[in-house]
């Protein structure tokens, strides 16, 4: 008799624009610091991607992670398909060649191009980490008015900062009532009885009927929720009142400003000197 087959381990789903709950002092930092933080780093890693730099953001992201008790839990599962586009480009790269050259027997081998690749996939996994993070430890209502006060320097411009504000808040809210909702429609067409087989121009034209109905019963159910959200903001007293709540840094911003400063500020600064000279010298 044989033995019954293990069940699948269900796959992790991508937890993004959800708050994980907890009240460190990651999740109580104001809204505008984190995106502001974000958009510095951003900048740095933009103009100096060097291994330095990527490890520092690296070292914040993970030590963020464990002063907010992010669990690993919230991580999601990496498809097998990922893993192999990774290892193709890997493989692919190394044929580009380059400095640093090792001998391999009789035969030299330039490591350049595969490193170029690990940096280029390092710096996108650092700034997928930053993103994550303030979508996990902060509350999406919280958005809008970080982004009205940090845009009140653009009011006398006439630059509609409110409306923009408030259009980026429905936005983050939608996104994940969304993402639900076309996970019900994918399920429940997965429970529909499949057809029987027949030459390849049926099969095609069914997938044809199948993606039309898909996204009309998708448009249906985008314009069901925008109806809803808006009879839940005139409720509330309109669209001004999402960005009109009063927010702004304090104590523990600055705080957190200055480590990252002092953090990415000594990775530039090896980066330019120390580590630069050496790279230049071999």
């Amino acid at each position: 008799m044989t033995a019954a087959a293990a069940p699948r381990k269900p796959r992790r789903q991508v937890v993004v624009l959800r708050p994980v709950p907890g009240d460190t002092v990651i999740h109580r930092l104001w809204a505008g610091s984190k995106l502001l933080i974000v958009a510095g780093i951003g900048v740095l890693l933009t103009f100096y991607p060097g291994w330095v730099p990527i490890g520092a953001v690296a070292l914040l992201v993970v030590v963020t992670a464990r002063m907010a008790r992010i669990p690993r839990g919230v991580l999601p599962t990496i498809p097998a398909w990922l893993w192999f586009l990774l290892l193709l480009g890997a493989v692919t790269a190394a044929f580009a060649g380059g400095d640093p050259v090792i001998g391999v027997g009789s035969v030299e081998v330039g490591l350049g191009g595969l490193l170029n690749f690990l940096r280029i996939t390092a710096l996108a996994t650092v700034l997928l980490g930053l993103g994550a993070m303030v979508s996990w430890t902060t509350n999406v209502a919280e958005v809008a008015p970080a982004v009205a006060r940090l845009g009140r320097p653009l009011r006398p411009l006439r630059i509609p900062v409110d409306d923009w504000a408030v259009t980026l808040a429905l936005a983050l809210r939608a996104f994940p009532m969304l993402i639900d909702e076309f996970s019900v429609l994918y399920a429940a067409r997965r429970l529909r009885p499949r057809e029987v087989d027949g030459n390849r121009r049926t099969k095609l034209r069914r997938w044809a009927a199948e993606v039309i109905d898909l996204l009309a019963a998708a448009i249906t159910v985008s314009l069901r929720r925008a109806d809803e959200m808006g009879d839940a903001i005139t409720a509330r007293g309109g669209a001004g009142q999402i960005s009109a709540a009063p927010s702004g840094p304090r104590r523990r911003d600055w705080v957190a400003f200055s480590v990252v400063i002092l953090v990415c500020g000594a990775a530039l600064a090896l980066e330019l000197t120390v580590l630069g000279t050496s790279g230049i010298r071999r």
